[in-house]
């Protein structure tokens, strides 16, 4: 991992005095001041930003791939995705509980505590990159036969597959510096190294796959090469630009008590997602057993839904860095104001997205596959979007009170509804499917929303989550109004 192992070799020392709240350092969020609407929306919108350019390149991916090789390459990549994402769920896992121990110590002023957290995390994320990378290599083949992978794109899947564990590491790497950013309040600067790679990948996609006729490799190819890319300007810009990532020699130390509480939040959220993993294996085995026209279909659909649904995602994580950071600095009233107002805002946003999928869907279906030789996919994706984005509403105030849970650090209760959300998902497909078939998978999400949100809206209004933080009780102004 170029970043990480060059932040735990050479990481720049600049010595300077912190006062007790450090305010006032260059590119860095204070969010425990001013309007929660206006400060959770202009935070968020770079992320938001930044997520639709980051769809942009998996959508450009699918899009190479299902025009200038085939549907069968299309649906190869769709396989291989849900095990790709037993890797990202790792780091998004372990970066999530970073980024809250990041947040609190920032909004509670412990600046050299947060240096220290930065620091640890580096080290216990690389180590965990090398881990996932080898276990993935050793393990794709095998899972990609338990799915059910049919014959005839089993070897271009196994191929990507390779190709990405090979490369985890730099994943992790942007991941990591990205939430170090995000933690303290910035996150546009992401989104400018985000679009560099975004801009890296489409043109790489291009030159390998139509000039070069590399095919799936060429498209994990490029995107091994963007992320790196990314992740290494990342940490060049950290080390230059931001005073408050300078680290002085004392702060550059592997500190176990820290690591307790990296981990402490680091580990669930890493246990949720690599269920949620397993979940999609789980579904994807269903859907490969439909054979590749649902595979293809299903890819291309589930692309445009990312899109649909990344703006819930980006507000859900712009509110957990202001809860974060609120809970730190002991304001818990802001907290109730801010979860209020992204609700709003979510809940508009969903209804506007619901608005433009559900007339639009099969012409954004037919954006990924030859129209004429593949009408069934088309069918088949189209289907899925009439279903699924008629309930964002639900996926949205989900979203918004896990945004609290995550922040605040109640993760154990965040980890059982995800994993309970997803135990409904595949239960209701598996059952549904035998007596409506395939169109069973996508009405099962929707049920599994709607459940989850339910007990995300008790958790937060029953207050369980504001006794997590590891900054110390809240103070007075905790009496939950």
């Amino acid at each position: 991992m170029i970043g990480v192992c060059a932040v735990l070799i050479n990481i720049k020392i600049t010595v300077f005095n912190a006062s007790n709240k450090n305010r006032g350092f260059n590119l860095v969020n204070d969010m425990t001041k001013g309007s929660p609407t206006k400060t959770i929306a202009i935070f968020a919108l770079p992320m938001i930003l930044g997520n639709v350019f980051q769809q942009l390149y998996n959508i450009v991916d699918s899009v190479v791939v299902g025009n200038y090789v085939g549907s069968n390459a299309l649906a190869a990549v769709g396989t291989a995705f849900p095990v790709t994402f037993m890797g990202i769920a790792v780091a998004m896992g372990l970066t999530m509980g970073c980024s809250v121990v990041i947040s609190q110590l920032f909004g509670a002023g412990k600046i050299k505590e947060m240096r220290k957290a930065i620091y640890t995390s580096a080290i216990f994320l690389l180590m965990v990159s090398v881990a996932v990378s080898a276990i993935g290599l050793v393990i794709s083949g095998p899972i990609l036969r338990l799915l059910n992978t049919p014959d005839e794109i089993f070897a271009a899947s196994k191929t990507y597959l390779a190709i990405f564990f090979g490369s985890i590491v730099f994943m992790f790497a942007y991941n990591a510096f990205s939430a170090m950013f995000r933690a303290l309040g910035d996150s546009k600067t992401p989104l400018y190294f985000l679009i560099v790679a975004t801009i890296i990948n489409i043109v790489l996609d291009l030159l390998f796959v139509i000039s070069f006729g590399m095919g799936v490799a060429g498209v994990a190819w490029a995107t091994l090469i963007s992320q790196a890319v990314s992740g290494l300007l990342c940490y060049i810009y950290m080390v230059k630009r931001v005073a408050v990532l300078r680290f002085e020699k004392d702060e550059m130390a592997f500190d176990k008590n820290i690591l307790k509480s990296v981990v402490k939040f680091g580990i669930p959220s890493s246990i949720q997602q690599f269920i949620v993993s397993f979940g999609m294996l789980a579904i994807q085995g269903l859907v490969n057993s439909y054979g590749t026209d649902v595979i293809a279909g299903y890819t291309s659909a589930t692309k445009i839904d990312s899109i649909g649904m990344m703006p819930m995602m980006n507000l859900s994580m712009a509110l957990s860095t202001y809860v974060a950071q609120n809970i730190g600095a002991g304001q818990i009233k802001r907290v109730k104001q801010g979860f209020n107002s992204t609700l709003v805002i979510t809940c508009v946003i969903c209804l506007a997205t619901s608005a433009l999928i559900l007339p639009f869907g099969k012409n954004m279906i037919n954006m990924f596959v030859d129209s004429e030789a593949s009408a069934n996919v088309i069918e088949i994706g189209a289907q899925y979007l009439q279903v699924v984005s008629a309930f964002y509403i639900l996926f949205g105030i989900m979203f918004t009170a896990n945004g609290v849970l995550r922040g605040s650090g109640d993760l154990n209760f965040f980890m059982f509804i995800s994993i309970f959300n997803l135990g409904v998902r595949v239960a209701a497909a598996y059952a549904l499917a035998y007596f409506i078939g395939y169109e069973a998978i996508w009405w099962s999400i929707p049920v599994g929303w709607a459940i989850a949100a339910s007990m995300s809206l008790l958790r937060y209004y029953t207050g369980g989550w504001k006794n997590k933080a590891i900054v110390g009780k809240p103070p007075a102004d905790a009496a939950f109004e």
